[in-house]
């Protein structure tokens, strides 16, 4: 028998968006590790509001919308209020009743950025990995460390010279300027639209863009990101980062860490053994110049290991860049950007954990 094309457009409902989940969803497993972090967080919220006053949007609310946004490849802020709007798997994540309506985007962002002032993207992380069950995947000895671009969200256009003596942009909203036979550097030039950002490039024979550094700090037992941070792009950026994120270890003894050619310089070698750190860092040997890295480090079997594990620092930096959207970020900034980049890496955390805390 040929059903009816019958549409209920009923006023109410008694179904809960809870039982729309299906019961293995991933996203349950993930939503019980960030309520506990979130419920170790709720005295660092209670001190970073008033008591009086219109209620904000609940910062548990909030973070757990910026996870879904990373987790989906959401390309914005103003994208992601339409999806809880009529998504009920979003709803049910974030903590939404059916009926309850969905904020302005505005107001979305002008709330995210009270967290930013708190520094909650690094709290947020350590209250992920200080639960019980997670510290037991984490390594205490042995490390591998990375650094990446992110491109800012500023055209070339707005890499001007700082004295003002460059050539005025062509008539029209979005004039042409032409750039050939001129020298710039981010000693003469700043842009005008993100001062933070520094003229970059991945590598020789790459081109120059407008970017900031990300860097990130990975255990080697599982591969989860312990430290993230965002600098200036600088040369000198990814050695000092990840000096920077051994040195505030927690509980640090003495440990390894693994890392690219990059790396391989007398004063980083000579400054991570002087803090009681190994490094297993790549070598580079060329015509012209030689490693920093000996025999006396090449020898041992836990160099080879190190090497070998290293490179999954990658797929970190790949996820935070590809599937959570920061390969270009759409904020400005150094410390908004900074955060932003924090929490992608606390999401990176998230996905991989419901899978290694099921494993025996």
């Amino acid at each position: 028998m040929r059903g009816a094309d019958y549409r209920n457009d009923g006023l109410f409902s008694f179904v809960r968006p809870e039982s729309r989940i299906p019961p293995n969803h991933p996203l349950r497993a993930i939503r019980e590790i960030t309520d506990r972090a979130l419920t170790s967080l709720s005295p660092r919220f209670d001190a970073m509001y008033s008591v009086i006053g219109r209620p904000s949007i609940p910062p548990e609310q909030l973070l757990r919308a910026l996870l879904l946004q990373a987790f989906y490849t959401v390309r914005s802020e103003r994208q992601l209020m339409e999806q809880l709007n009529y998504n009920l798997l979003f709803r049910w994540f974030v903590g939404l009743s059916v009926d309850e309506p969905v904020w302005v985007p505005t107001v979305f962002s002008k709330n995210r950025d009270r967290l930013l002032e708190g520094d909650i993207a690094v709290a947020f992380m350590d209250a992920v990995l200080n639960q019980d069950d997670v510290k037991g995947l984490l390594s205490s000895e042995h490390f591998s460390v990375d650094g990446t671009l992110i491109q800012a969200w500023a055209s070339m256009k707005s890499f001007r010279r700082k004295d003002g003596k460059d050539e005025p942009p062509g008539p029209g909203r979005n004039g042409t300027r032409d750039f050939h036979k001129e020298t710039r550097s981010n000693e003469t030039h700043a842009s005008t639209t993100d001062p933070d950002a520094r003229l970059a490039r991945k590598g020789a024979g790459k081109e120059a863009k407008l970017a900031y550094t990300g860097h990130l700090l990975m255990e080697n037992r599982n591969g989860l990101v312990v430290a993230s941070r965002l600098t200036l792009a600088t040369g000198t950026a990814e050695r000092d980062a990840a000096l920077a994120m051994l040195d505030d270890l927690p509980g640090r003894g003495r440990v390894t860490v693994g890392a690219d050619k990059a790396y391989d310089t007398v004063n980083f070698v000579a400054e991570a053994r002087a803090m009681g750190v190994t490094p297993h860092v790549a070598q580079n040997i060329t015509p012209r110049r030689r490693s920093a890295i000996d025999g006396r480090t090449t020898r041992h079997p836990g160099y080879e290991i190190s090497q070998v594990i290293r490179k999954r620092i990658e797929e970190a930096n790949g996820w935070i860049k590809t599937v959570a959207g920061m390969a270009r970020t759409l904020h400005r900034g150094l410390d908004r950007v900074g955060w932003m980049f924090q929490m992608r890496a606390a999401a990176y955390n998230l996905i991989r954990l419901p899978k290694l805390l099921a494993t025996p």
